[in-house]
């Protein structure tokens, strides 16, 4: 087919809100109309193209107008200026419940949403078996929708929306409301559509699904257009972007401690007997500057400070790297690579670092904990005080806590048979 299924050109759409209501005639007599009315711009001059079998997520912080594009497209609103054509039968999945009615039951209401898409009576007939059986809703099928919940809503609604054929499938993220198990039947049911030549826009927040399922994407911020494209350039520049203000506020909340130091988690009273203690942690990253968080697989660095009260020898250093979830990740310890160090009290604080080649971690927040021993006898044991954050600079598709560093063979082979 020529040109694309979905063009946007030059998007924008306003909204009228106002500071005051005035929803009865009485109020509206005595006190006048509402006040202090202004304009929201939802979205601002936004352009983009979708080709025909491709998927297209929109991604963005939550009120960046992702739902509002999603709802232009699907016909529900009206630009307030620009152009939007969409070339095939669109079927969308916007809300919980949109164009359901809640005294009828499910069966019924299929036939409703049939309808409402276009289709006729023989050709919902034609599909309804395979509705009911993916939505897996049983005997409440035949039951009024304003009985259901939220997750039985939406697997109507999804049913409803993917198994009549669209030629493009408008969705909003609302299918993480539903269950593990039908997430994951909507999520391959999705890959299947794209097999097969449907052209999908989505929202998502989860950026690991948009990099598996998306060639093209768009970051919206505040309704602007801030990157469009490559699905994985658009979410390493998005990354990027939330990287940069999380250090910020990180920067700002040790700057109000007054310590510049990263956040203590919790004030946990320290075990040992005190001549030697740690006094804080500083991250380092792949260039040796201070960073507030870092970076799966990049070279990295933990300095431990330590101050001393009285000369202390042949020290052993250990750290704890523990997940928020209380599982512990790892705990090197120098003595495993028989290295000690010795501390004197002059008053200021050395520093013991452990180097990382290669940070072997998924993004996640952490903590870590620290040891000073001697022998058997604990001069400091700090538990858990400082956080330790590993945010992605590009999309993670890999699932787990932890990295495997391995290689892949270059091809398939047929084994050899004697």
């Amino acid at each position: 087919m020529s040109g694309p299924a979905i063009s946007a050109e030059n998007v924008s759409k306003t909204f009228i809100l106002h500071n005051e209501r005035r929803d009865s005639v009485k109020e509206r007599f005595v006190r006048g109309g509402a006040k202090g009315k202004h304009l929201f711009h939802a979205l601002d001059d936004v352009s983009f193209e979708v080709p025909h079998g491709s998927t297209f997520g929109l991604i963005g912080h939550n009120g960046s107008g992702k739902s509002t594009m999603l709802k232009v497209l699907a016909g529900v609103y009206r630009p307030n200026a620009g152009r939007v054509m969409v070339a095939g039968r669109v079927s969308a999945l916007l809300e919980l419940g949109a164009g359901f009615h809640g005294e009828l039951s499910g069966r019924e209401n299929i036939y409703l949403n049939g309808a409402i898409l276009g289709l006729g009576k023989r050709q919902i007939e034609q599909s309804i078996d395979r509705i009911v059986d993916f939505a897996g809703l049983g005997e409440f099928i035949d039951s009024p929708v304003k009985v259901y919940s939220s997750g039985m809503y939406v697997r109507l609604g999804f049913a409803v929306a993917v198994t009549l054929d669209p030629e493009i499938l408008i969705v909003d993220e609302i299918i993480a409301v539903g269950d593990e198990e039908f997430q994951r039947k909507c999520f391959d049911y999705l890959f299947e559509l794209r097999k097969r030549g449907t052209t999908i826009a989505l929202v998502t927040h989860s950026l690991g699904l948009a990099a598996d399922l998306c060639d093209g994407a768009i970051w919206l911020d505040h309704g602007k257009t801030k990157m469009v494209g490559d699905v994985r350039n658009v979410i390493d520049g998005y990354l990027h972007s939330v990287n940069e203000k999380e250090a910020a506020r990180r920067e700002a909340e040790a700057a109000l401690a007054g310590d510049g130091e990263p956040s203590v988690l919790a004030p946990v009273p320290r075990q040992g007997s005190g001549e030697v203690r740690m006094s804080h942690i500083e991250l380092l990253g792949p260039d040796g500057q201070k960073v507030r968080f870092v970076s799966p697989g990049e070279p990295c660095t933990i300095r431990i400070h330590v101050r001393a009260r009285e000369a202390v020898r042949d020290v052993e250093v250990g750290l704890a790297i523990i997940h928020e979830s209380g599982m512990m990740l790892a705990g090197p310890n120098s003595g495993q690579e028989s290295r000690t160090y010795d501390f004197a009290p002059n008053g200021d604080t050395a520093f013991v670092d452990f180097h990382l080649d290669a940070l072997p971690v998924q993004p996640g927040q952490f903590s870590i904990s620290t040891s000073l021993i001697t022998k058997g006898h604990t001069y400091d044991y700090a538990d858990r005080e400082v956080d330790f954050v590993v945010r992605a600079e590009h999309a993670v598709t890999e699932p787990g806590l932890t990295r495997i560093i391995g290689r892949w063979s270059p091809a398939a082979s047929v084994p050899v048979r004697g």
